[in-house]
């Protein structure tokens, strides 16, 4: 009810009406479609994304395992050659300067005995201490596991944070000599930047390596290097699963979404990420495509609707405003020339068309009771009245003939007003059978009756007036008899060029008449 209130105070049309509602809905469908779009849009990336990042992370994850996998192996063939000459010192240094130089994979090599001295050493710009026994955590765990060994980053005697690998060297009757072992410099060019950094460069996105107590081993910013990771939403989930992928916020407070992946010989956690508000960046520009794109065909599908809104409307909106105007002479026709292509318009038409005919039935009924005396079935005074105006708008001469009948009250009071009612009756035919069709015939009251008779010369209307005359003289009337009537003649504009006038001269000669002795015309 509100809304019929609502759009009826708008006094909208048909076709504004289904504009409006046409926009209405292409609108609302445009707006729920590019939301629609974005969500997909923005969750396939998203999940897309963590895909990627979460490949990528096992990927890097499994190199690093293979290059890891390799170092040991070249330390356990090193550890295996020293055992069968330990004591060979030419042979220990040739063999940790083969591993500083031949791979590029170390960044320094050593061997200690079994107490934790160092016996050889490369590069030898190290300038270790030889003679002292050391207690670093590389050396010590070393020592005590006796068996393959990769650390956690510590810091060196040199003050280097590093990783330290070694091999354990056993004589060929199994006795422990000691451990060959190769270090990582973290924070200067080594085999894990080389090889980490290289292999990303997109955008804003990177990846970092941190141990299993959370401590960073690689990361594009070598300050952060060494540092521990904390207020990550995604701490838990990295280091309790072997791999996977989650959207999380770093310790910097940014959104990220994150893949990661461990290494199975270090334990490390590879993490592939790149800033969430990036990928969503990518979003916004394929939904301003894909806006561009839907904006032009919901133009055109607007268009479209608003074509067929015109060709729906129109007919309807032509055939009410000619409902309006049923009067019209030539609505029929109008009526008519409405191309129905729909039934509704079709009914419409038929309706309207019968609604006219009936209209003018209607109006003819009407004009013809307003302007015609019931009783004599000729012109009343207002319908004589339409007549004067058309004869003098078209400067017509004509004659205003009065005719009063004689003696009528004694007829009424003889005879009854139902006999007078029948005697005016016949007169009204007399008079109408006795003139032109073109004289109109008409009863101003009582018993007097006016002729407007158009004329070319004047003794015309006068012999019909007088024809008239003579034949009632004759004329027998039901139980009445004769009658006879007084006649005035006046002439427009012969008479008066004023319609009033010539009528006042028309009745003075009508009364002349009767004072000279009745049943005579004076003009």
């Amino acid at each position: 009810m509100w809304l019929r209130k609502i759009i009826y105070s708008l006094n909208l049309d048909l076709r504004k009406l289904i504009l409006c509602l046409a926009a209405f809905s292409v609108f609302s469908l445009f707006i729920a479609s590019l939301l629609v779009s974005y969500y997909v849009q923005k969750k396939e990336l998203i999940q897309n994304a963590l895909s990627v990042h979460l490949a990528y992370a096992q990927k890097i994850a499994n190199e690093t395992n293979s290059h890891f996998s390799i170092m040991q192996h070249e330390l356990a063939y090193s550890a295996d050659l020293l055992g069968q000459n330990f004591n060979n010192a030419q042979l220990r240094q040739a063999e940790v300067e083969r591993l500083k130089y031949q791979s590029n994979y170390f960044n320094s090599v050593l061997i200690s005995d079994s107490t934790g001295r160092f016996l050889s050493y490369a590069p030898v710009q190290l300038k270790l201490n030889t003679n002292a026994v050391n207690h670093t955590i590389g050396v010590k765990s070393s020592l005590q596991k006796k068996a393959a060994f990769i650390s956690s980053p510590y810091y060196s005697i040199k003050n280097n944070l590093i990783i330290f690998i070694s091999q354990p060297i056993f004589d060929q009757q199994h006795r422990y000599l000691g451990f060959i072992a190769a270090s990582i410099y973290l924070k200067q060019d080594n085999i894990l930047n080389q090889m980490l950094a290289s292999k990303y460069g997109y955008k804003k996105n990177y990846m970092y390596v941190m141990d299993s107590s959370r401590r960073i081993i690689f990361h594009p910013n070598e300050k952060r290097i060494g540092e521990t990771v904390k207020n990550n939403t995604g701490l838990d989930a990295m280091t309790r699963n072997k791999q996977g992928s989650i959207r999380l916020i770093n310790s910097l407070g940014i959104d990220n979404l994150a893949g990661f992946a461990r290494v199975p010989s270090t334990n490390w956690i590879v993490v592939s990420q790149q800033p969430t508000h990036e990928l969503l960046d990518q979003a916004n520009k394929i939904i301003y495509k894909i806006l561009f794109g839907m904006s032009l065909f919901y133009i055109v599908i607007f268009l479209i609707i608003w074509r067929v809104a015109y060709l729906i409307s129109n007919p309807l909106s032509d055939l009410a405003k000619m409902a309006s105007d049923l009067s019209h002479p030539e609505i029929d026709e109008k009526i008519k020339q409405v191309e129905p292509w729909f039934v509704e318009v079709l009914k419409f038409k038929i309706s309207l068309l019968l609604s006219s005919q009936y209209f003018k039935q209607t109006i003819t009924e009407l004009n013809y009771h307003v302007n015609t005396d019931p009783l004599t079935g000729l012109y009343n005074r207002r319908g004589m009245d339409l007549f004067i105006d058309d004869l003098v708008k078209t400067n017509t001469e004509f004659a205003v003939i009065f005719i009063d009948i004689d003696h009528f009250k004694k007829i009424n009071d003889t005879f009854g007003h139902d006999k007078g009612d029948l005697v005016l009756k016949e007169l009204a035919a007399y008079i109408k059978s006795n003139f032109r069709s073109d004289d109109v015939c008409c009863r101003i009251g009582g018993e007097e009756f006016v002729v407007l008779a158009p004329i070319f010369d004047l003794d015309f209307s006068y012999s019909l007036a007088e024809n008239l005359r003579k034949s009632l003289e004759n004329h027998q009337i039901d139980l009445v008899g004769t009658i006879t009537v007084s006649i005035g003649i006046a002439y427009w504009p012969l008479s008066s060029k004023n319609v009033e006038t010539v009528f006042k001269i028309a009745d003075q000669n009508l009364y002349r008449a009767k004072n000279e002795g009745r049943n005579c015309i004076r003009i």
